[in-house]
């Protein structure tokens, strides 16, 4: 059964470290018969410029029938002036939308060998295992009214409005307390409901639905601001969190540098199955598209390459390749190997290409 595969690399660095996702992906096809189709479309500014919009009608008809979509990273200061519709994040906003990718899953995995590149203390971070559960749909990036409205005299109002429903909440719920059972069965829920009604709501469904369906696994509640200090303080007491949109957006931030660098972290967009049994995916690296050192082969491609392993995860339901790689982007970084942004004293600096073909190289003596 052939895999269907869309990449969009988007702007800056997207294409190169989609560039190394893609000889990953034939190095899967080649050595573990995974495959896979890859086709190429573009998202974000370089979208813009060649169509005048974001994303088009016809990319994202073909990411709802791919088996998954690979992204890469979009924006930058060239479209700070675009129109507000045309911006490059509106193609990555809608893709999610369209898609109904309710579910962003965003691990924070401290490698060993990077304990001491994280801002933080060895002891705070060595052996942390996060996973944050951002609603991706819903809430105030989403909600109506939003608007910026004259109000005479030279004042102005800016709205966003925080929304959400019973049926959003619980279905996020669910997926996090399914994630925790095969993790370490707990579960903190955070929101803001000491002054928002959304978060007194969000409480109260996460809570029922506990009750319900999820009894054996242990829930707990914090409030965002103290779950933002917590994760500085005691990252480690954290399993998994489940979230809405904007407290995950700032949360899963937070907890990126705890492993050293944003460079470094994979995520997934999920969608609902339907009858068929299929679910709309995207997967992308945490970063953004670091326009800076686009185009000089010193980006970090770990983040995308770990994004690909979450796609044989959760899309296509292939563990043991999953952990090959994973086990191949330790070996690589236990060997010393490093890009500049978590470069270390005493350790080998590398560029994007050459952080490539060593994990290439491990995947392969680790195949055996």
């Amino acid at each position: 059964m052939t895999r269907n595969i869309l990449i969009v690399a988007g702007d800056g660095i997207g294409p190169e470290v989609m560039g190394e996702v893609e000889r990953v992906i034939g190095w899967f096809n080649d050595n573990r018969k995974f495959d896979a189709k890859i086709e190429n479309e573009l998202v974000g500014g370089c979208c813009y410029d060649a169509h005048g919009v974001a994303v088009t009608d016809e990319t994202v008809e073909k990411a709802k029938r791919a088996d998954a979509v690979m992204l890469g990273a979009v924006g930058g200061p060239k479209w700070d002036n675009v129109p507000y519709e045309g911006r490059p994040e509106a193609g990555l906003l809608r893709l999610r939308k369209d898609l109904e990718l309710f579910a962003n899953l965003r691990p924070a995995l401290c490698f060993a060998a990077l304990a001491d590149a994280s801002s933080l203390k060895r002891e705070i971070v060595e052996g942390l295992d996060i996973m944050i559960v951002r609603e991706l749909t819903g809430g105030v990036y989403f909600g109506e009214p939003k608007e910026i409205t004259d109000l005479g005299n030279g004042e102005r109002r800016g709205v966003d409005t925080q929304v959400y429903t019973t049926s959003e909440i619980r279905r996020i719920a669910e997926v996090a307390f399914d994630l925790a059972k095969k993790r370490d069965n707990r579960v903190m829920s955070v929101e803001k409901r000491n002054v928002m009604k959304s978060g007194v709501l969000w409480y109260e469904e996460v809570k029922t639905l506990h009750g319900e369906k999820f009894s054996d696994v242990k829930l707990e509640h914090m409030l965002a601001d103290n779950c933002a200090m917590q994760l500085v303080r005691n990252p480690k007491q954290f399993d998994v969190i489940v979230t809405d949109n904007l407290f995950g957006d700032v949360l899963s931030d937070i907890a990126s540098m705890l492993t050293g660098s944003l460079g470094m972290l994979p995520s997934a967009s999920l969608g609902a199955k339907d009858a068929s049994g299929k679910a709309c995916a995207m997967y992308e690296p945490v970063h953004g598209s670091a326009p800076d050192i686009a185009g000089t082969g010193a980006a970090n491609p770990i983040a995308s390459i770990l994004s690909f392993a979450m796609a044989l995860r959760y899309t296509f339901e292939l563990g043991a390749d999953a952990d090959l790689l994973e086990k191949a982007v330790d070996k690589v970084l236990a060997d010393g190997l490093r890009t500049g942004d978590i470069m270390q004293p005493g350790m080998k600096k590398v560029g994007t290409k050459e952080m490539g073909d060593a994990i290439l190289a491990a995947l392969a003596k680790l195949n055996g």
